[in-house]
């Protein structure tokens, strides 16, 4: 549905989808500075409550699989209200929580519909937008969601200085409300019901099979997969290495994430700015070469330093991201041109992949090396050197074509199997 027959302006649904988008990420970061509270207050080890990180991202990516295939189906905004309804009632669930076993009940409810509007939200731009506009699209609401991992952990914190560890999740319950409202009101339906596709479990599983099976779909997700796994190593980690390496406190969580997550606001920028006059290959290029500079760079301070100090222990992270800016969107927008007329399923399944490895990351990567920076860096680095693998097994495919200014789509599918 082209954007001129939807009753919404370019700008306003970027602010829209990207608001949408920042759900999930406030679910992770807000409560990162509460780690030590919710350990004394609920009489658990520090590490068990890691555990509410990995169990939200399971739940995060076991309903990724739905997001996508049921607003396929049924339509972009209901599944969107729906989602933010339920994830409504999970935070007040938490809030409430008693005991740790409670907390991760309502935890892994979160993650089940925290995902739906960042998933939802990356068909709603292929809806509406081809080519370039979809880069760009995809690129304003990239800068508008990367706010949201600077910020929350800030908010987390201040919330803490002044309340206990419930009133982060009061907090989440008030943003929920505020994005049921905005979403009734300001977004329009990109999906009408001419090109719904019926919801069968069986069929559904089938597709999900052979995009699996599909060499170009699986190489490019697990390209993607990886480069962001490189930053979300030190997310996941960001308790132990902020409070414990960087020596600072529940409220200073912003000199770890603000320049992290500016790098990805002006990668976002840059990549939208240079969409239609840069190719996507030079872009790609460019995104992991920033990449590898920036994880190599923090290896060798963090072998070579005695102790971590601001600002050079988090600047390679802000390069870092800054790159994965540049890469994420052609990423995207070439899997989702994979399979155009199922663009929310296929968006379920790239973020099931992504989730996947991150919960794994979260629960098992995270407690073995975030006692150690260097050793972190190292896993860094093999995260971006596997990602850039990946990829070029992906341009070795036989049909493998690089998005250029006067080509429709990111790339060309491949049906090598």
């Amino acid at each position: 549905m082209p954007l001129e027959t939807m009753a919404i302006s370019r700008r306003r649904l970027a602010l829209v989808l990207g608001l949408l988008a920042m759900i999930g990420p406030f679910a992770i970061d807000s409560i990162f500075p509460a780690f030590r509270a919710l350990a004394h207050d609920l009489q658990v080890a520090d590490t068990a409550i890691q555990q509410t990180i990995s169990i939200y991202l399971l739940g995060y990516a076991a309903m990724s699989l739905l997001h996508g295939a049921l607003s396929d189906a049924f339509g972009r905004r209901p599944v969107i209200l729906s989602g933010l309804g339920l994830f409504l009632a999970a935070s007040v669930g938490c809030a409430l929580a008693a005991d740790l076993q409670q907390l991760l009940i309502f935890r892994f409810i979160q993650g089940l519909c925290a995902g739906v509007g960042l998933i939802v939200g990356r068909a709603v731009i292929r809806d509406v937008f081809d080519g370039d506009h979809a880069q760009r699209m995809m690129s304003m609401v990239s800068m508008i969601f990367s706010i949201a991992p600077a910020i929350a952990p800030i908010i987390g914190g201040y919330i803490l200085s002044w309340s206990d560890w419930q009133g982060i999740f009061w907090f989440l319950v008030g943003l929920s409300l505020f994005m049921l409202v905005v979403v009734a009101l300001f977004l329009p339906e990109s999906h009408p019901p001419a090109k719904r596709v019926a919801f069968h479990p069986v069929p559904l599983s089938a597709t999900y099979r052979e995009m699996v099976q599909h060499t170009g779909f699986r190489r490019l997700a697990l390209a993607g997969t990886f480069l962001f796994g490189s930053l979300f190593l030190y997310i996941a980690a960001a308790p132990d290495y902020v409070m414990t390496h960087l020596r600072l406190d529940e409220t200073q969580f912003g000199w770890f994430f603000v320049p992290t997550i500016a790098g990805m606001s002006i990668g976002a920028f840059i990549s939208g700015r240079l969409a239609g006059k840069a190719s996507g290959m030079r872009m790609v290029q460019w995104g992991f070469g920033i990449c590898a500079a920036s994880a190599v760079l923090n290896l060798i301070y963090t072998m070579s330093a005695v102790r971590l100090e601001l600002p050079w222990a988090v600047l390679p992270m802000s390069g870092l991201a800054f790159g994965i800016a540049l890469v994420f969107p052609i990423l995207t927008i070439a899997l989702l041109d994979l399979y155009p007329q199922i663009r929310g399923t296929a968006s379920s399944m790239q973020a099931f992949i992504s989730l996947m490895c991150n919960a794994l990351i979260s629960g098992l990567l995270v407690p073995l090396v975030s006692k150690n920076p260097a050793l972190m860096a190292g896993v860094c680095c093999l995260f971006v050197a596997a990602s850039y693998g990946v990829w070029r097994l992906y341009l070795q495919s036989p049909h493998a074509a690089i998005h250029c200014p006067d080509q429709p789509a990111a790339f060309e599918p491949t049906d090598e199997l």
